[in-house]
């Protein structure tokens, strides 16, 4: 997690945190997190990356819409990225 920005690890948190993640439902989160628009040429590159990390998993939900998942290492990464903040905030 050291290596992305704060934009991927709040992907990765959203993509968690969804039953069924897909690009639109992603940007809706993150849009009333940021209280800002996200443009689909920062959110779609982004979670690219994150694929192209191993951290997550994109398929075909149907010809128009990618669903997204964490890999077992994106799972792995955010529950340690979890525990490191744990060390320094307290619950």
């Amino acid at each position: 997690m050291y290596d992305l920005t704060g934009f991927q690890r709040d992907l990765l948190v959203v993509i968690a945190g969804l039953d069924e993640p897909h690009g639109l439902a992603i940007k809706e989160e993150l849009e009333q997190y940021y209280e800002s628009e996200v443009n689909h040429g920062r959110l779609y590159p982004n979670l690219d990356e994150l694929v192209e990390k191993g951290l997550v998993e994109k398929g075909e939900k149907d010809r128009r819409t990618n669903s997204y998942h964490l890999t077992k290492r994106g799972d792995r990464e955010i529950d340690a990225r979890q525990d490191w903040e744990a060390q320094y905030v307290s619950p």
